[in-house]
Parts: C-alpha cells; sequence; structure tokens
C-alpha cells in the first residue's frame, strides 16, 4: 500500500498535513498554515523536492 497525505484542522483551527508511510505510521508533519491552500501547496511542494540528495551531517 501506498503512502499518503492527510490534511486536517488541528486545535487552533491551522492547517497541516501529515505524510503516512503505507503501514500507516506517521513519518512527517507539517508546520501550521493560516489556509487551506497553503497547506496544499506545502504538500506539493514535498513532492516536488522528496526525491532530494541526502545531506549527512554526522
Amino acid at each position: 500500500m501506498a503512502g499518503k497525505y492527510e490534511l486536517y484542522s488541528d486545535k487552533a483551527g491551522k492547517f497541516r498535513f501529515r505524510l503516512k508511510a503505507g503501514n500507516g505510521q506517521v513519518i512527517a508533519v507539517s508546520e501550521a498554515y493560516e489556509s487551506k491552500a497553503s497547506a496544499l501547496n506545502g504538500i506539493a511542494s514535498v513532492k516536488a523536492n522528496a526525491d532530494s540528495e541526502t545531506d549527512d551531517l554526522t
């Protein structure tokens, strides 16, 4: 099963999204956005940049 993004409103009424793996585990949570459109743009940004290089700072 593929992962998915869940868009939701937090307790403060702001919009957030979380990325869940195929097994249902939450692997990323966004910052709070003032508008739903901004949260959707955040999802689009993650999708566009997800295939990035790893910068190992250890």
